[in-house]
């Protein structure tokens, strides 16, 4: 049974002139979608992106911090060079090996009505790690 404490949500936190996005569930998979979801919502409400278009995401690093970034970062490129926006996303690692799908829909400035534009996800509060309760924890600073 999953606690509240481990139930998958995400949050910002506040960081200067950038913006904290933190994923926390009861997988390290769960932390990194929520996450993303966290991502989402610096630039859009995630509820608002319908699930039209789904992109393949692969990254591989050396440890589970630099895979999240590298997991940020392609995420923020594939929404910049496709102009997309995601609203769902289903991870899979294994050896830090993260294989994913991200599902959204273009940009429409209307609907969307995006706040910002995420330059990058940097190493600032990077932490990637098992909570005492038992919940994964994935978060960092974006660049906005």
């Amino acid at each position: 049974m999953t606690s509240m404490l481990q139930a998958p949500h995400w949050e910002h936190f506040e960081h200067g002139a950038d913006i904290g996005i933190r994923g926390v569930g009861a997988t390290l998979e769960q932390a990194f979608a929520q996450a993303a979801l966290a991502m989402t919502a610096v630039i859009t409400e995630p509820g608002n992106v319908a699930s039209v278009r789904s992109v393949l995401i692969e990254c591989q690093a050396p440890d589970a911090e630099l895979l999240f970034l590298g997991w940020i970062n392609e995420l923020i490129y594939q929404m910049a060079v496709q102009n997309l926006l995601f609203g769902q996303y289903q991870v899979t690692i294994l050896d830090n090996r993260l294989t994913a799908t991200a599902v959204g829909e273009s940009v429409d400035q209307q609907k969307h009505q995006p706040a910002v534009e995420i330059k990058g996800a940097t190493f600032t509060e990077l932490k990637v790690a098992q909570r005492e309760d038992g919940a994964w924890l994935a978060q960092c600073v974006v660049d906005v």
